[in-house]
């Protein structure tokens, strides 16, 4: 399957079997955010890889994080700016470096979901993240449970303009 294919047929995975991904696959996931661009090779980030199953509970409490319990591990995505221009772009740094692992997941047959519903107090509070750092977002990653239907989306011509609005 080429890759276009592997993004095209990607879907938030909500439920997980109870497997663990091997280190070796979530160090390729880890190393792929890693290796992501940044405004001028900042590399504002930080990601906090979370595998306790006690760490995992708590940060699971919502109803739009239950499954986080379940999951292999999940990341949590952290901007802490360090200039002007990790001030300014660290948030779109982060969110970069997160999609690649999202995807080098589901190239290696992982499941994931982003995850931006979350009290950042609540967050930072479990993870002990200083306060001048942005949690971004958590994504949860696991072997799938389920391979969920494609979700409707827009029509091309609905967002797509040429050269102009």
């Amino acid at each position: 399957m080429s890759a276009i294919d592997i993004i095209l047929q990607r879907r938030s995975i909500r439920k997980y079997k109870n497997e663990e991904v091997s280190a070796e696959v979530r160090e390729k996931i880890i190393e792929s955010g890693r290796q992501a661009p940044s405004a001028a090779n900042r590399q504002p980030w930080h990601f906090i890889l979370v595998t306790d199953s006690k760490v995992k509970e708590d940060l699971s409490q919502s109803r739009y994080r239950a499954f986080i319990k379940d999951a292999s591990f999940t990341v949590v995505g952290i901007n802490l700016p360090y200039d002007e221009i990790s001030e300014k772009w660290g948030v779109v740094d982060v969110t970069i470096a997160l999609q690649n692992m999202v995807l080098a997941a589901e190239i290696l047959g992982v499941g994931s979901c982003w995850i931006g519903g979350f009290y950042e107090a609540k967050i930072k509070e479990i993870l002990h993240i200083p306060n001048e750092a942005k949690v971004v977002a958590l994504v949860s990653f696991g072997i799938p449970a389920e391979r969920p239907a494609p979700r409707p989306k827009k029509e091309l011509k609905e967002i797509l303009h040429y050269n102009k609005w």
